[in-house]
């Protein structure tokens, strides 16, 4: 039992979530409505008030997920979504202050790619891709048993690669459901899940839109598996096959064979993911498990 104690946050932009973790388990959660609207100062409150809350003295660091633009080796945010105060914060010195443990900060597709890394279906492969299908679509990637940010960042941006008439995050996205049928993706899976038509026709053609972001991440990294997250992968069962149909014509043909896609089940991986930064930044302790 030598795992370190570590917390993960999940900062959104209506709440802030975290735990406090040890091994695979998540031992203790807190979950605060911030106020969006608010002060900065306020917000970081809030945030250290939701640490606090599953914090004790032998924690060994705290990771931060944020859906935003950052300086991860600075800790400086410099935007975040639905949070219109934040613009230049350094939240690594001020938690660090006052908790007095290292701090680790992150946007939150790169903290799914560690956490499905570490704790799910990328456990045991060197390279993996954990595209986030939410309200915008993202990748975390892991590179030769490693998470690869990029330079800024900005590594994994997938979703705004331009594809049709807009990009592929306007048709890979939830909000694609709402766009073309005026629907949503709950509504449509529990339709799908009822035998209608309509419905299984509907995710056909997203998992045909779905493909072509596929298809850029095997170009462009070719992992060992794609795992996918966020609202829309709830719904994988209905547009799977469809999927795996329209990458058929994928030029290189081992590619297609020896990939692996497959849907996250991991309950709160945001918050395993963001504690799962200690291990990237201090890669001897990688044989944790």
């Amino acid at each position: 039992m030598n795992d370190p104690l570590l917390i993960g946050v999940d900062l959104g932009g209506t709440n802030v979530r975290s735990g406090l973790v040890h091994g695979e388990n998540l031992i203790k959660t807190s979950s605060i409505k911030i106020s969006s609207e608010g002060t900065s100062d306020k917000v970081i409150s809030e945030i250290i008030q939701c640490i606090d809350d599953v914090f004790n003295k032998d924690v060994k660091s705290i990771g931060i997920g944020v859906p935003g633009i950052l300086d991860t080796k600075q800790g400086i945010v410099y935007d975040v979504q639905n949070i219109p105060s934040w613009k230049e914060i350094h939240l690594k010195s001020i938690i660090q202050q006052h908790f007095n443990v290292p701090v680790y900060l992150n946007n939150d597709a790169n903290c799914f790619a560690a956490g499905e890394w570490h704790y799910g279906r990328g456990k045991g492969y060197s390279n993996v891709a954990g595209l986030i299908l939410g309200t915008g679509v993202a990748a975390g990637l892991i590179l030769n048993n490693k998470l690869y940010e990029g330079r800024n960042c900005g590594a994994g941006e997938f979703g705004m690669l331009p594809y049709l008439n807009h990009n592929l995050e306007y048709y890979c996205s939830g909000n694609y459901f709402k766009q073309a049928h005026n629907s949503t993706g709950e509504q449509i899976s529990l339709d799908a899940q009822n035998g209608d038509y309509k419905a299984l026709d509907i995710f056909a053609q997203y998992a045909k839109h779905l493909s072509f972001a596929i298809k850029a991440v095997l170009y462009t990294v070719d992992p060992d598996i794609i795992i996918l997250g966020g609202s829309v992968s709830k719904a994988f069962e209905y547009f799977k096959e469809p999927l795996m149909q329209n990458l058929q014509d994928f030029p290189y043909k081992p590619v297609i064979k020896n990939i692996l896609i497959e849907q996250s089940l991991i309950e709160n991986v945001a918050i395993l993911g963001a504690a799962a930064l200690f291990f990237d930044s201090n890669p001897l302790e990688n044989q944790h498990f």
